[in-house]
């Protein structure tokens, strides 16, 4: 643990991406943590190694935090989540899941610990593998559907204007992530949620 004056919370030793392979899905909501970890300028060029039904790499972040992105579906994320859990020896409380939020409003991000699922397959899938919710989330707005269902609105396209200021938002967000992985405080956790970009 970082030694400082303020209180800490576990070390994140693993990032967790989750998402639907195929060129189907690449552009869709439900694909946003892939986004953030395929596109922020933040992230560049890191080595991919093949394991636990994904790919991982040590050289996104300069903390010592594994990047795992599982390449199985989202609803079987946990697969790959305990996998990489088991082999490098860590509890729920050393990980976090970076997934798409409709509670949130796009442009908008906060972190969590413990918790529902809220209907979301992937940390559905997580929870059931590591056998508890104690992992952490970092939660990306993609807003509720103005019509229509929530499994059309996370499988489908972000809008014009969404696609237009998602590279921002992504470098943003990834800035925030990194941010706390490093510092490792309770203080980014307390918040609600931070409004990442004016949309």
């Amino acid at each position: 643990m970082k030694k400082s004056g303020r209180k800490e919370i576990s070390d994140i030793k693993l990032a967790v991406f989750p998402g639907n392979p195929g060129n189907k899905y690449a552009m869709t909501r439900h694909n946003l943590a892939w986004l953030l970890l395929d596109n922020s300028s933040q992230y560049k060029n890191p080595v991919w190694q093949k394991k636990f039904k994904g790919v991982y790499s040590k050289e996104i972040f300069t903390q010592g935090c594994i990047a795992l992105k599982p390449e199985t579906f989202m609803n079987k994320t946990g697969e790959s989540v305990r996998a990489a859990a088991d082999f490098f020896k860590l509890k729920a409380e050393n990980i976090i899941v970076c997934h798409d939020d409709i509670e949130l409003e796009f442009g908008e991000a906060s972190f969590k610990k413990g918790g529902g699922a809220a209907g979301h397959n992937g940390l559905r899938s997580v929870k059931q593998h590591l056998g508890t919710d104690s992992f952490y989330r970092f939660r990306l707005g993609v807003s509720r559907p103005s019509r229509g269902g929530v499994d059309s609105h996370v499988l489908g396209r972000f809008t014009k204007d969404e696609e237009a200021a998602l590279p921002l938002f992504l470098d943003k967000a990834s800035e925030l992530l990194a941010k706390f992985i490093s510092e490792n405080s309770e203080a980014l956790l307390k918040k609600n949620k931070q409004k990442l970009i004016n949309f």
